[in-house]
């Protein structure tokens, strides 16, 4: 989730936002409201390596995240475990601080990933078809459509999580414990 940080595919610069109902953009006309913790399949708490690519780049960055029914906290650290940066996402609210980050970079963008690839099945659902969006899970994977065409994948297993966001060209693997 938190490779985004790299990624200059989103809009505005936030470091803390109060809004009553968070949002993306998935495409430009489907707005996706994010979900509250307590919607979280199960708990975490862990490390996490992530490697991710955009436009041919590749980034390599660790995290520690903890995220429960409560709330979502993730620190960045580079592979000496230097502190990049951190974000929260607590009471529909989200700081997020990093002097790695692209100044472009919206947080609920982070969120928001974190939440299609960790979140319940029917909360998804729900969100995504009331932003007319599509979604199938499988169990191992989750697919979110406009139409027939696949916006986004998530491939789930023991030890990686894969999300490949077709439309804004980024992908990335977490690796940890996710039993």
């Amino acid at each position: 989730m938190v490779i985004i940080l790299f990624l200059c595919c989103c809009s505005c610069t936030t470091n803390t936002t109060g809004e009553k109902q968070l949002s993306v953009y998935l495409t430009g006309s489907s707005k996706y409201i994010l979900l509250p913790p307590e919607n979280i399949e199960n708990s975490l708490d862990m490390a996490q390596q992530i490697s991710a690519s955009y436009k041919g780049m590749k980034f390599f960055l660790n995290a520690w995240v903890k995220a429960d029914e409560t709330g979502i906290d993730m620190v960045l650290l580079n592979e000496l475990g230097t502190r990049m940066g951190e974000l929260s996402y607590w009471n529909g609210r989200i700081s997020f601080s990093s002097p790695m980050a692209p100044s472009t970079l919206k947080p609920e963008y982070i969120v928001a990933d974190f939440q299609l690839c960790f979140y319940n099945t029917a909360a998804l659902r729900q969100a995504l078809n009331d932003c007319g969006l599509s979604f199938e899970d499988t169990g191992n994977s989750r697919r979110i459509f406009k139409g027939k065409t696949i916006l986004i994948e998530v491939e789930k297993d023991r030890n990686t999580v894969t999300l490949v966001n077709h439309r804004r060209g980024y992908t990335y693997t977490l690796e940890g414990n996710f039993e």
